[in-house]
């Protein structure tokens, strides 16, 4: 059930307060109120459209819009907004005015609005604050059905997030107080699932289903991205502390599924939890281990943290694929276009956080032989097509693991848990049978 909406109206201080608890996390409901994408699919009463003609999220930055209703009459409004504060997740400041055709402010129409999204136990406490020019003007808003206005908003931002994100996620808390989002599917033995850099729960989503007819999957977010929270400062413990507390949430024991420097977070997992992992399932780690691929500069993490403090996050993301993915310049304009970048972006933080996983093994040097002590089962899988030096990296894997298994998937390469996770889960399952067997 959503909860109700609350107003308060004080007319001496011309301010109108709307609060909406809503089922969804702050920094999910943040992206659905700064980014153009989402706040056209929910912004405005019911039957209306809006369109965003500009929105430049940052102190001093303008956000021009129009609504127009979607009946015969088809009456249009046009707006512009100019940002005052933007405290990411969790404040908004912006004058909202009405305009015309040509943008040209309408006298007395001026209204400063504060939007606050502040953590609940049940998801995001909302608070719009709105000071009008004058009592009437706060008066007029609310004949003009300005509360019925935002209710209707607010149903439609919590549907429409709900039904693009799966809604509100379940969480265990980590050792240092992170909360960690996970989704549970299926039925059988525990497995963890381990994204890779750049990536949330979200792309191992079908991977996931998948597996759910085998085994019980634990998917989640790891910490700062997606849904997931995070406590400064990062350390590759605490990491290993958030799939601890998984596994303690599917009963002491689990497999670990991870790709990319995911596999390499399940491995030094392993490595460190001992018998609470029963066994791995590593695709593509990603080592450079000699000439095969350029190393990485040894600033590389250093770069990546000076660059995020300063706010430069697509700067941050160019450098992660360029230094450690290897992409061309040339198409990385391009990537720049797609929306994923800027969700690449929203997580940019956390790249150095694989950076720091993936340690010195992507030096140009040959894998350390004390790194990692691991005595369970280990499934090391390869796309076909896949660069050279991810075949390099499971050849020399496999050498110093004492119970692996290493198999080359035909035809694919280093985005099958994206674009071929029935490949992947076949394979699972035809290893553990074998083993079974055995």
């Amino acid at each position: 059930m959503r909860s109700k909406t609350k107003i308060h109206k004080n007319r001496e201080l011309r301010e109108l307060t709307i609060e909406r608890i809503l089922a969804l996390p702050p920094k999910l409901a943040w992206e659905g109120w700064t980014k153009p994408e989402h706040i056209t699919r929910w912004w405005g009463p019911k039957l209306w459209t809006t369109t965003v003609f500009e929105m430049d999220v940052r102190p001093g930055g303008i956000w021009r819009y129009s609504l127009k209703s979607d009946d015969i009459i088809g009456e249009e409004a046009f707006c512009k907004a100019v940002y005052q504060e933007v405290t990411e997740p969790f404040t908004l400041v912006y004058t909202d005015s009405f305009t015309d055709k040509d943008w040209n402010v309408v006298e007395n129409s001026e209204m400063l609005t504060t939007v606050q999204f502040e953590q609940t136990t049940n998801g995001t406490k909302l608070s719009i604050v709105t000071r009008f020019a004058s009592a009437e003007e706060l008066e007029n808003a609310e004949a003009m059905g300005m509360i019925e206005g935002f209710n209707d908003a607010f149903d439609r931002l919590e549907e429409y997030l709900e039904t693009s994100t799966g809604g509100l996620m379940d969480t265990v808390t980590s050792k240092d107080g992170t909360k960690i989002a996970y989704e549970k599917l299926g039925n059988g033995p525990a497995v963890i699932l381990i994204s890779s850099a750049v990536a949330d729960h979200s792309d191992a989503a079908q991977l996931a289903q998948l597996l759910g007819t085998h085994y019980t999957v634990y998917n989640y977010d790891r910490r700062g991205r997606g849904q997931s929270s995070d406590v400064a400062p990062y350390s590759v413990q605490r990491e290993i502390e958030d799939i601890e507390a998984l596994i303690q949430k599917a009963g002491g024991s689990a497999c670990l599924f991870g790709s990319s420097s995911g596999a390499v977070l399940a491995l030094e997992a392993a490595s460190r939890l001992g018998d609470q992992v029963s066994k791995l399932y590593l695709y593509e780690p990603p080592f450079i281990i000699n000439g095969s691929r350029k190393p990485l500069p040894t600033e590389y993490v250093h770069h990546l943290n000076t660059l995020n403090q300063a706010g430069r996050r697509s700067e941050a993301v160019e450098y992660f694929m360029s230094e450690a993915l290897g992409i061309p310049e040339e198409y990385i304009g391009y990537m720049k276009a797609d929306p994923s970048w800027q969700a690449m972006e929203s997580i940019s933080h956390t790249i150095a956080y694989d950076g720091m996983i993936m340690g010195d093994t992507q030096s140009g040097k040959p894998l350390p032989t004390d790194r990692w002590k691991v005595n369970v089962p280990t499934l090391i899988m390869t796309g076909e097509n896949s660069e050279p030096l991810f075949h390099e990296s499971a050849k020399a894997l496999t050498e110093l693991l004492p119970f692996v298994e290493s198999q080359t998937l035909p035809g694919q390469d280093h985005s099958a848990v994206v674009m071929a996770p029935s490949i992947l889960v076949k394979t699972i399952v035809d290893y553990d049978i074998v083993r079974e067997e055995k």
